[in-house]
């Protein structure tokens, strides 16, 4: 590969499954029939090659798919891949086997470390002949969801926008506006809702099933182990929203009941929470492109590693963050192992929403370029996702020394505005988690009872959330549709709020000791996928959130900093 490569010019040619198919059989016979370490390891080697230059066409065309969802090239190119990818799974466990059962085990073992084998018992655990097609519907299912939030088109302001769009508004300083742009979001989701009732509905159905066909009685083992959760369960995970209910939503009602005092209105509603300010929210002091050049000086200040990164993502066209029409309404990070390469996508708005996604994805993407460069296996290149959002969510709470260049002399309205929202998200995305819980547990729900569990969880962890009375979708639970990951990624939104522990620890630690906290941060980034999500927490000396009283003890730093200034509000 050139280097000076660049994404766009990436050639993509469908993949010959077949062959791929044939290629990872004879593999499995060489290692099996392999009589020595290095020929067993030449054999992984060129196995393991193959299968991630599968998955960077299939990245590629997922990439290009969510750049324009109406380009039917892309969209074709992707339901071929999501239904041969579930094809593959045998293939996968006879070839974690072949490893498993090799008398070279143990030097696999000495070279990879015990976390290899866990991920490949975790691999065949997971996995059932039976799955296949459910797996393909599944797709099916999620990719219908996506493109049609990436198609949503509302009429307002005299524009057209998407959801992303549409969400600026909801910091506007007239209440009557942010009003309507609040009602516009909801009729949206309102409008559509009988089919996304009935895809909920079948996708609740199907990964049910996919979990009894691996003996379980609802799909929720399943999901912790595709989160690749191999040192924790639903058990540990009650406890900690358990600290949540009892720490965060008090003085997040506390938070809420300050800002409605601030922005002088007697009854908080939805379509005020974002604003934050009186006299307005911190909006970035530039266009998208200053913003990025921002970015670029940031980096190159905050480290000789985030330098040699913001340059190599830029110089490859490895982001694409603005907002255009038929673009996917959702921001991740993904990478292409060949290359080791991260690359990074999402949708400007002008909000504060913006320094997020350069601070967020690139925290992600930051950690990724890590890991490929010092990982000796792309299976490591990526760390549970239960690890991931500590990368991206300190990445955050790191930028705020740089305030100054994005927002000018509204730095100090953005650091505050961050750090609330970064606490008051955390009861939200516990009371997500709780509902897929709740949602898998009883499929004897009728769709308009699951909502209805929602509001309940409203009322349990957002007790300050009120709703315009004429807003009847919202008032009886419809918030919960927006969130994509309970359609799309099930069972990981509990690690956004896992991580925002980690975060707020190394916020404090950056205060502390700034040499030290980057130490820890770059150990927990080069570390990849290579410990457990336990294992990988002590090794970057993070306090593990399970224990009682952490909650407390990680965001109390937080509270103290939100506190000190509402008293100068």
């Amino acid at each position: 590969m050139k280097e000076n490569w660049k994404f766009s010019e990436l050639e993509y040619v469908r993949p010959d499954f077949e062959k791929v198919k044939e290629n990872l059989k004879a593999s499995i016979d060489k290692m099996k029939a392999a009589e020595s370490f290095t020929e067993a390891l030449s054999v992984y080697t060129e196995s393991d090659n193959e299968i991630n230059e599968l998955m960077m066409l299939y990245t590629i065309v997922y990439i290009r798919h969510t750049l324009d969802t109406s380009d039917k090239f892309y969209e074709e190119e992707k339901k071929v891949f999501d239904a041969e990818f579930p094809t593959f799974g045998p293939l996968m466990v006879e070839s974690g086997d072949a490893i498993s059962e090799s008398k070279f085990r143990a030097d696999f073992e000495t070279k990879f470390g015990k976390q290899f084998f866990a991920k490949i018992e975790l691999t065949k655990k997971s996995f059932s002949e039976k799955n296949i097609p459910l797996l393909q519907k599944e797709a099916e299912l999620t990719s219908e969801y996506q493109k049609m939030m990436a198609s949503c088109k509302i009429n307002f302001d005299g524009k057209e926008l998407n959801l992303y769009g549409i969400q600026k508004y909801f910091e506007h300083e007239d209440r009557e506006v942010r009003k309507a742009a609040f009602r516009a979001y909801s009729d949206f989701y309102h409008n559509n809702e009988k089919r996304l009732e009935e895809i909920w509905d079948e996708l609740i159905k199907l990964r049910n099933e996919m979990g009894r066909n691996l003996g379980f009685e609802n799909f929720i083992p399943l999901g912790y182990m595709r989160q690749g959760r191999t040192d924790y369960g639903q058990k540990e995970v009650e406890s900690f929203r358990k600290q949540v209910e009892t720490y965060l939503v008090p003085l997040c009602k506390e938070l809420y009941e300050a800002q409605a005092k601030r922005i002088g209105v007697d009854t908080l509603y939805s379509y005020d929470e974002s604003r934050t300010f009186k006299d307005g929210n911190a909006v970035p002091a530039g266009d998208d492109d200053f913003m990025m050049e921002k970015a670029r000086e940031m980096y190159h200040d905050l480290s000789p590693e985030t330098a040699e990164f913001i340059d190599f993502m830029m110089e490859h066209e490895l982001l694409d963050l603005k907002n255009k029409p038929n673009k996917a309404s959702t921001g991740y990070m993904t990478s292409l192992p060949p290359l080791k390469a991260p690359y990074v996508f999402s949708c400007f708005n002008g909000t504060i929403f913006d320094m997020q996604v350069l601070t967020h994805e690139l925290g992600h993407a930051f950690a990724g370029y890590m890991a490929m460069r010092t990982q000796p296996i792309a299976e490591y290149y990526s760390e549970s996702t239960d690890i991931a959002e500590i990368h991206s969510m300190s990445m955050e709470q790191f930028a705020y020394p740089y305030a100054e260049k994005f927002f000018g002399k509204d730095a100090d309205k953005y650091r505050f505005q961050h750090l609330q929202e970064a606490i008051t998200f955390v009861p939200f995305g516990v009371a997500v988690d709780e509902f897929q819980h709740i949602c898998y547990a009883h499929p004897e729900l009728t769709p308009k009872e699951r909502t209805y569990e929602w509001h309940k969880l409203e009322e349990k962890y957002m007790p300050w959330r009120k709703y315009d009375e004429s807003d009847e979708f919202m008032n009886r639970g419809g918030y919960w549709y927006h969130k994509l990951h309970i359609f799309q990624e099930p069972m990981y939104y509990i690690n956004y709020t896992l991580t925002t522990m980690g975060a707020m620890e190394f916020k404090k630690k950056y205060a502390e000791n700034k040499e030290k906290a980057w130490e820890d941060y770059l150990k927990l980034c080069k570390v990849g996928g290579s410990l457990s999500y336990l294992e990988t927490l002590e090794y970057a000396n993070v306090s593990n959130p399970f224990e009682a009283g952490s909650v407390e003890k990680s965001c109390s730093y937080a509270k103290e900093i939100l506190e000190e200034q509402m008293k100068k509000m």
